[in-house]
């Protein structure tokens, strides 16, 4: 298993960049992370959901709580869930990024965080892919370890998975408060009741790629 992300003398990660698909998963699935670790630059980056006049403020509301720069793309996301295109997902992750080179990227699992939303795999495919044809650099991948059996239980952190962090209780509270306060989900919901307190990875590196930023 890989070593435990929130022991500050094992982070060493310097540009990193978060790739998901909607505002408010930066927060669920890697927030803690974020939180643990505020003298990395971190940049969030969201395909979706950039022409929706509640949750873009929200979005950029919870960019400044987490200490970070972000942007949003405005690819399909309606209650049909089509799939898109695998080039459009790919440049809209390009034309976000800031740059092509980070220390470290994070984003979904390959077959989401749970059951079943098609562009939070979109979106971990296409990472992949981009990173796989040198177009995204990086030397360390990590892609969010969660599972809902199924959709029988609420998404939780793989205990199994190569990193797993254990949060802090005030950084856990900041992570709920981003999901209640800022982005207005109430106690009851998904999203509050799922925020997770451990937070884990699968993780993929590539030691001919170190020291690209």
């Amino acid at each position: 298993m890989a070593a435990m992300q929130g022991n500050p003398q094992l982070w060493h990660f310097k540009r990193c960049a978060v790739i998901v698909a909607h505002p408010d998963d930066e927060t669920l699935w890697t927030g803690g992370t974020i939180l643990l670790h505020p003298d990395s630059k971190w940049h969030i980056i969201t395909l979706c959901r950039a022409g929706d006049d509640d949750r873009a403020p929200k979005f950029a509301r919870a960019l400044e709580a987490l200490g970070a720069s972000g942007a949003m793309g405005d690819l399909d996301d309606g209650p049909e869930q089509n799939p898109l295109k695998t080039n459009d997902v790919q440049q809209t992750i390009l034309d976000l990024l800031p740059c092509d080179r980070f220390d470290l990227v994070l984003t979904h699992g390959r077959w989401g965080e749970y059951k079943y939303h098609r562009r939070h795999e979109e979106v971990a495919h296409a990472v992949m892919a981009l990173r796989e044809s040198g177009r995204l650099l990086t030397p360390e991948l990590r892609l969010f370890a969660y599972e809902d059996k199924g959709g029988k239980t609420l998404p939780r952190a793989v205990r199994d998975a190569d990193s797993f962090l254990e949060l802090p209780q005030n950084i856990w509270q900041k992570k709920y408060e981003i999901i209640t306060k800022i982005y207005g989900f109430t106690d009851t919901s998904f999203e509050a009741t799922t925020t997770p307190k451990q937070e884990a990875f699968w993780v993929f590196r590539d030691t001919s790629k170190t020291n690209l930023v």
